[in-house]
């Protein structure tokens, strides 16, 4: 792997920093609440998001703070980091390893620099943009499955998927087509699409900490990352779809309702 830029040696560090923390509670999680109906937050989230900050803003950084838990820092017009602390909530409150810290950092309308670690698996992705996309320090690259019967999915869904019929039917025969499907955080996700483990993610309620560091390693692993319509993704929208890239019209044609896009 090539020297990193400063900003990602920063990230990387902040990253392995709060990884501890949450290693220090994995199994036995000191706090519990509920931000929403399935939303849960635990003290290793907050106390992980401070690690992050400080370590960020004592790196030297004077430029924005976006964090899944502590809101806007500085001016939404500038550069920014963009963190979740704990990606895959309920797999850590449960006791499961696919839980992630995300750390990106955009400038000038672009995310250049994209940090997700995995602590209890041990692996580290970490994507700067037009320089790759590396595991451990390994360079990774997207799958080169091209038929979706042969295909592993990951497509996340909360509730409102439940209340939309037709999108329940779409869903379902995409999930016919495909050899296998699982349900996982972004972060994980993304990882995994990057690193060939997993051939497409789908999500329609990600926020921008959930999809800015995946979606840099995805496309510098060699696939592809769009908005439910196939537009270029904005941190801004919700519906998320990656890809290793073959496969990315075939997941779209599945899940585009009928008459539009979504």
């Amino acid at each position: 792997m090539r020297r990193l830029r400063p900003e990602t040696v920063l990230a990387v560090r902040a990253a392995r920093a709060a990884g501890r923390i949450l290693l220090a509670e994995f199994g036995h999680v000191r706090r519990v609440w509920q931000k929403g109906p399935r939303d849960l937050v635990t003290s290793a989230d907050v106390a992980a998001e401070r690690c992050i900050s400080r370590m960020l803003a004592a790196g030297g950084s004077t430029i924005g703070f976006l964090g899944e838990e502590g809101g806007w820092r500085g001016s939404a017009a500038g550069d920014y980091w963009i963190v979740d602390p704990l990606d895959g909530t309920t797999s850590f409150v449960q006791g499961l390893p696919t839980f992630a810290v995300c750390v990106a950092l955009r400038r000038q309308g672009q995310v250049e620099t994209g940090v997700i670690l995995l602590p209890r698996l041990g692996e580290l992705f970490v994507a700067e943009r037009g320089r790759g996309a590396f595991l451990n320090g390994r360079r990774i690259h997207v799958s080169r499955t091209a038929r979706l019967r042969e295909a592993v999915l990951i497509l996340w869904h909360d509730r409102s998927v439940w209340r939309d019929r037709g999108l329940r039917e779409r869903l379902a025969r995409l999930a016919a087509a495909a050899r296998g499907v699982r349900s996982e955080g972004a972060g994980f996700s993304l990882a995994y699409v990057a690193a060939g483990r997993i051939d497409a993610y789908w999500e329609q309620s990600a926020a921008p900490w959930d999809m800015a560091a995946g979606a840099l390693l995805v496309a510098e692993a060699g696939g592809r990352v769009t908005d439910g319509g196939g537009q270029p993704l904005r941190l801004t929208q919700k519906t998320i779809v990656a890809s290793n890239g073959r496969l990315h019209r075939r997941v779209l044609g599945y899940l585009r309702p009928p008459g539009g896009d979504r």
